[in-house]
Order: C-alpha cells, then sequence, then structure tokens
C-alpha cells in the first residue's frame, strides 16, 4: 500500500512540474546520456537562450525509452532523436524505407505526429549508424575501404579480432545483417566481447591493438574515429538504416513557440558527419565538457554571439 500511495503521490508532483513549466511558458531541454547526445542538446539550449526563449536543461536525462516517455507524457519540450529509430517507434512501418534519408524522414515525421502530437524538426546531413572500423594502416595494407572488401578478406582466411558489443554480435540488424548481406561470417573465436557495448571501448581496443584487435564496432559520427586514425568501413549495400540527428519538439510547445522551427533550421543543416566527428572528439578525447564545445560551436558559425 505504502509503494502505491508513494507512487500516486510522485505522479501528483509530476503533473503539478508539467503544469508549472507550461505555465511559466519554460521550455525544457534534453538529451539522452551518451556523448553526442549531451553535444546536440546543449547545441539545442543554447541556441534556444540566446533567442530569448526562457529553456531548462534536462540533458543527459536517460536512454531512448526514457526520453520517449518523457516527451509523451509532457516531462520534457524537445531532445535530439534519430530517423533510423523510427522502424522501432513505429515496428509496423516498412524497415526499409529508413534507409533513405529522406524517405525515413518523412515517415518518421508524419507518424509521430499523428500518434504522439510529436513534430520533428529539420534534420542534420549526418548518419550516426551502426559500422565496422579499422585502423587506417590496416585498411591500406590490406585494401578494405568498404564491406565488400571486409567480405572478401574475411573469406580469404584473413585474420580478423572484431571488438563489439554482445549486443552488436546479436542483434538482427547489426553484424548478422552485415553478415548475409556480404556474404561472410565471422567464428565466435573472432570476437572479443566488450561488457557495455561503449564504442569508445570498441574503438580504443582497436587503435591500441588490444588482444590483436583489428577491426571494432563503430557509430558513424563517433568523436574518436579521427583522433585514433580509425575509418569507417563503407556500407557499399546501404544495409542499415539512416541514423540522421533531428531535434524533436511536442506540437503544444511548438504551437507557442512557431519560431524555434526557424532558429533551429540552420542550426542543424550546418552539422554533417564530419562536423559531428570532430566535436565529439573534442568530448571523448580531448575532455573539453560538452556545454563549452556546444557554445564554441555555435559562437563559431555566427548562430550565437
Amino acid at each position: 500500500m505504502k509503494k502505491k500511495l508513494s507512487f500516486f503521490l510522485a505522479a501528483i508532483l509530476l503533473c503539478l512540474s508539467f503544469s508549472a513549466n507550461a505555465a511559466n511558458n519554460t521550455i525544457v531541454v534534453s538529451s539522452k546520456i551518451d556523448t553526442e547526445g549531451a553535444l546536440l542538446g546543449n547545441i539545442i539550449f543554447y541556441t534556444l537562450k540566446y533567442n530569448r526563449l526562457s529553456v531548462k536543461s534536462r540533458i543527459g536525462l536517460g536512454a531512448t525509452n526514457i526520453l520517449r516517455r518523457a516527451i509523451k507524457s509532457g516531462e520534457i519540450d524537445i531532445y535530439p532523436e534519430y530517423t533510423g529509430n523510427g522502424a522501432y517507434f513505429f515496428p509496423y512501418l516498412d524497415k526499409s524505407i529508413f534507409k533513405n534519408f529522406k524517405k525515413g524522414y518523412e515517415a518518421v515525421k508524419k507518424e509521430d505526429l499523428k500518434k504522439n502530437n510529436i513534430v520533428w524538426l529539420t534534420p542534420a546531413k549526418a548518419n550516426n549508424t551502426w559500422a565496422l572500423a579499422t585502423r587506417k594502416s590496416v585498411a591500406g595494407k590490406y585494401n578494405i575501404y568498404t564491406l565488400e572488401d571486409f567480405a572478401r578478406y574475411v573469406n580469404k582466411g584473413g585474420f580478423v579480432k572484431l571488438a563489439c558489443s554482445e549486443e552488436f554480435a546479436q542483434r538482427q540488424d547489426a553484424l548478422p545483417a552485415f553478415e548475409k548481406a556480404y556474404g561472410f561470417k565471422l567464428k565466435h573465436s573472432q570476437l572479443i566481447i566488450l561488457s557495455g557495448g561503449n564504442t569508445a571501448q570498441t574503438e580504443k581496443a582497436l587503435a591500441r591493438k588490444t588482444d590483436k584487435v583489428n577491426f571494432a564496432m563503430a557509430y558513424g559520427t563517433d568523436g574518436s574515429l579521427a583522433a585514433l586514425n580509425l575509418i569507417v568501413l563503407k556500407d557499399t549495400k546501404h544495409i542499415e538504416p539512416i541514423y540522421a540527428p533531428t531535434p524533436i519538439i511536442r506540437k503544444d510547445t511548438l504551437s507557442r513557440h512557431p519560431e524555434i522551427a526557424r532558429i533551429l533550421k540552420p542550426v542543424f543543416e550546418s552539422l554533417d558527419t564530419k562536423t559531428l566527428q570532430r566535436l565529439n572528439a573534442k568530448i571523448a578525447i580531448e575532455g573539453i565538457p560538452a556545454d563549452v564545445v556546444a557554445k564554441t560551436y555555435l559562437k563559431s558559425k555566427g548562430f550565437i554571439k
């Protein structure tokens, strides 16, 4: 009974908090807990703040499922999401749609508005998707620049030690999808499974040649790629969905502040894959706080002063 009562009181307090935010017209900006989430969340926060909108930061709130619940319930107003996740938010949609930048964006934009009153604003011209990476020296020595090259190398008996997470090794849209599409199969002995699934770990293992690792799981916009002299193997068959970073906002909030769409449009249009890799590296490799990196970038582009 006490647990039920505590939950009921917590729900009331949460509702009161939402009402207070709406009453004082404060826009709650949030993000996921990873490096890029913090970067993009702060970019949104400082852009809106500079344009004299009342904002509150809840950067680094949690994982995708937590952010989705929060924006649907009104706990937060806006955060950066990825177009490719539309395949999981709306599993009845054809997953192949999300392999196309424009079609994937239009599909998730339409469904989220219709089902949840959430508006997808202008996306960045970047793709933060599952990928395989290797050292530049390995790519040059064995001529491995695409997943087709990698498949040929594997099938000829080339030495492979791939650092990855259990999720990457098992999820049907990750390594198994690459294996099926490109016609190769890695043995369990060729995998080094790292707990947690953090690409910073897999990429460091690759760069340092830990346990003879010469390939690693990565994401397209990881900051450590360029800093560690790593390259992503090109997915020439476009197997993976495109994960374009996009600010999403509650329809009610956008109705009160329609200028947000116009304000954020040029900011996100300026963010391509190489730019995000560079900015993420400043956080992940150089240790510069995400808010500082965000403000510095916005100032360098003239979005804020």
